[in-house]
């Protein structure tokens, strides 16, 4: 088994890297879209939560778009998970799919713990300008309006 992201998270995470590689453009939701292989109906969701979350700003209007509301080198993997599929700590116990509690820390309880702090410190560090130079190999940024 894989750790993996819902559809939302990953149109998010997708969306977001759109953005990132077309810092200083505002591109249209078609274009993402096309570009990220994310079903256009549903992006305009996508991208609400991430607006909603401080991560991306739009302007409307014939020459508007959106566009990435900080720096690439300053939205965090983390915020962007976070924001489409909420907190990555779980408080369900892996063995007994009950609620997590101490008094009765099941036998996993400590290294399950241990390993959601790891994931979640890794995309904490890790920034969109982290990922852009790799995925400039493989793709051409799509170019929309200056902002």
């Amino acid at each position: 088994m894989r750790l993996s992201l819902g559809k939302k998270g990953d149109y998010a995470v997708r969306a977001t890297l759109c953005l990132a590689l077309g810092t200083g453009t505002r591109l249209k939701a078609r274009e993402i879209a096309s570009e990220m292989d994310i079903p256009e109906a549903y992006l305009p969701q996508v991208l609400a939560t991430l607006i909603k979350a401080g991560l991306v700003g739009s302007v409307a209007g014939p020459d508007g778009g959106y566009y990435l509301a900080r720096p690439p080198a300053e939205v965090s993997l983390l915020e962007v998970v976070e924001a489409a599929e909420g907190p990555l700590v779980g408080e369900t116990c892996v063995l007994s799919g009950g609620p997590c509690n101490w008094n009765g820390a099941c036998v996993l309880h400590e290294h399950w713990e241990e390993a959601q702090d790891a994931l979640v410190a890794r995309l904490d560090q890790t920034t969109f300008a982290d990922l852009c130079p790799t995925d400039r190999g493989t793709r051409t940024p799509v170019t929309g309006e200056a902002s």
